[in-house]
């Protein structure tokens, strides 16, 4: 008796359990759901209104890597990304040796690639990655010495640090702001990077060729042999030795000192760059700043020190100048004029929306994004009745919290998708591997960025379940459309009715993992800030919007939402 009452307990608890996780699981369905697979069901289609937003000058310093190059694209104009930084020493006080004389001075910055082959000859081929623009593209590159004096913080006037902003308009002619340098203005003297090898500066180009360094192994050989060391490519430019003769050799203890003296006395480095006639021009994202193979100043010399003998025996040395501490990207953008007339303000543009959504990074454009479609009649009440609701606004969240809770519909999947205007987008070299939707009211990530999906081989492709990942077409190999989901955001606003149904924002993106924002300059009630993810690459797109013709009406953005209903 005692056993048959225990165990019809255990099969009542183990019965309750298992509704349970049947339960959770249902209301759960689709959590993990990757593509279109979405087992037959029809998705409820819901408004969007949406137009594009310019980003005014922004903040351009933090980044992790800054464009450097001219890169021209038809659909939205042309973008120039200069770029300036401070120097450092790799060590301070360094014992320089009587009577120093340069043999070389060579400035070389990594480039990002990946290797495709073994060269027979020794080390690798390589393939350079994130170069925008034709691969033969040319520019004339000047590298100056900086007259600004650049900080990474400054206190105002309570004594509270801040860090300190710069901004991609500081490059320009015209007038800076209070307290801002112009950066294009304090370059002094002449271009540093001098060499009679035009590739180095008239004529520079990106190269993909490895650089190889030989050493002699016995100098007293008959016949030499050497070894050599392969480097992968990198920027080599030859800097002019009779500037760092004076400005390092033959300066004096004190100013070598420290980093903050010596940034005071050597304030940096700026890269212009311009066009060169008849030739089509490129830009590629650099990793100037990289800690572990930083941009450097590689300084070799010869000079008497106390481990030389007497006569004119000498040393060789080597003294080296890394770009480190305050950078910033200097973009200036000469926009295509129907791309500036797509983004500019006009009357009732939040209200009725755009027919084409143009983003871009950089200095560009993001879209601001308005879920649901608002009506001003009829609404459901506190018991979730239908009433007429004459001086109230409702919208279409009203009808999905009604019908989730009084009909017990399960919200399966929500997503936004985005297509391409593959017709506009034609001349462009290439669309965004990737687009990111944000919480644009309070400039921060959506509950369904929380995604722990990753790539090994690509990091750009993380974040898998979020998606914004392009898909390409078979045979033309050009975008058709963005898919993000949105899943958790729609079912927290259908949960909590106190939680704001707040704008969104979408931008095109050089990482996915970046979720930091950059100020503006220039702040309004719709934009404040622009993703940094945005402003490190100079790529955009035109996507359908909301208000499109009768014609575009099977591309024309809208909320997808897949229920499970019950019968």
């Amino acid at each position: 008796m005692y056993n048959t009452s225990f165990i019809k307990k255990i099969l009542l608890v183990a019965t309750v359990v298992l509704l349970y996780s049947c339960d959770k699981d249902f209301n759960e369905i689709g959590e993990g759901l990757i593509g279109d697979n979405h087992f037959d069901l029809v998705p409820e289609q819901y408004g969007v209104t949406a137009f594009s937003q310019e980003v005014t000058p922004v903040q351009s310093n933090g980044l992790p890597f800054f464009g450097l190059g001219i890169y021209d694209n038809p659909v939205f104009g042309v973008t120039t990304g200069n770029f300036v930084s401070q120097v450092g020493l790799s060590e301070y006080k360094p014992t320089i040796g009587e009577s120093p004389v340069i043999e070389s001075v060579v400035l070389t910055v990594p480039y990002y690639n990946h290797a495709t082959a073994i060269d027979p000859k020794g080390g690798n081929t390589y393939v350079l990655d994130s170069i925008y623009g034709p691969k033969d593209g040319k520019l004339k590159l000047s590298v100056y010495e900086s007259g600004a004096q650049m900080y990474s913080s400054y206190y105002d006037s309570n004594g509270s640090l801040f860090g300190k902003l710069y901004y991609s308009d500081q490059d320009t002619n015209t007038p800076p702001y209070q307290d801002e340098v112009n950066f294009n203005t304090k370059k002094l003297g002449v271009p540093l990077n001098d060499s009679k090898d035009e590739s180095q500066n008239a004529k520079f180009f990106f190269s993909a060729k490895q650089t190889i360094d030989s050493t002699v192994v016995d100098a007293n050989a008959v016949k030499k042999t050497y070894t050599y060391q392969y480097s992968a490519p990198q920027m080599h430019l030859d800097l002019n030795k009779a500037f760092f003769q004076t400005k390092i050799l033959n300066a004096s203890a004190a100013n070598l000192s420290a980093q903050d003296v010596f940034q005071q006395y050597f304030k940096g480095l700026y890269f212009q760059v311009e066009k060169v006639d008849g030739s089509p021009s490129n830009m590629a994202l650099l990793d100037f700043l990289k800690p572990a193979g930083p941009a450097k100043i590689t300084i070799k010399y010869k000079a008497k020190t106390a481990i030389t003998t007497d006569g004119d025996t000498t040393e060789d040395k080597v003294i080296t100048i890394n770009l480190t501490g305050a950078a910033a990207s200097l973009l200036k953008d000469n926009k295509n004029p129907i791309y500036a007339a797509a983004i500019a303000d006009r009357l009732n543009k939040d209200i009725t929306g755009d027919d084409r959504l143009y983003i871009k990074g950089g200095q560009g454009s993001v879209a601001a994004i308005d879920l649901f479609s608002k009506t001003d009649l009829i609404g459901y009440d506190s018991d979730n009745k239908l009433v007429n609701k004459p001086n109230l606004v409702s919208d279409e969240l009203d009808e999905i919290r009604h019908n989730v809770i009084v009909k017990k519909w399960l919200v399966n999947e929500a997503n936004l998708v985005f297509y391409i205007d593959a017709d506009k987008m034609k001349t462009a070299e290439r669309e965004p591997k990737r687009i990111y939707l944000y919480d644009l009211t309070n400039n921060t990530i959506i509950a369904d960025y929380v995604d722990n999906s990753t790539n090994a081989l690509d990091a750009k492709q993380n974040r898998a379940v979020f998606g914004g990942i392009i898909t390409v077409d078979a045979t033309t190999k050009r975008g058709i459309s963005y898919k993000v989901r949105i899943t958790k955001h729609i079912r927290n606003l259908i949960k909590d009715a106190t939680l704001k149904n707040i704008r969104l924002g979408l931008a095109v993106t050089e990482g996915i993992d970046v979720i930091a924002s950059n100020k503006l300059r220039l702040k309004n009630d719709v934009i404040s800030e622009a993703p940094r993810g945005s402003v490190m690459g100079p790529l955009g797109t035109i996507l359908y919007g909301n208000n499109v013709s009768a014609g575009d009406a099977d591309k024309k953005l809208k909320l997808q939402i897949y229920y499970t209903k019950p019968n």
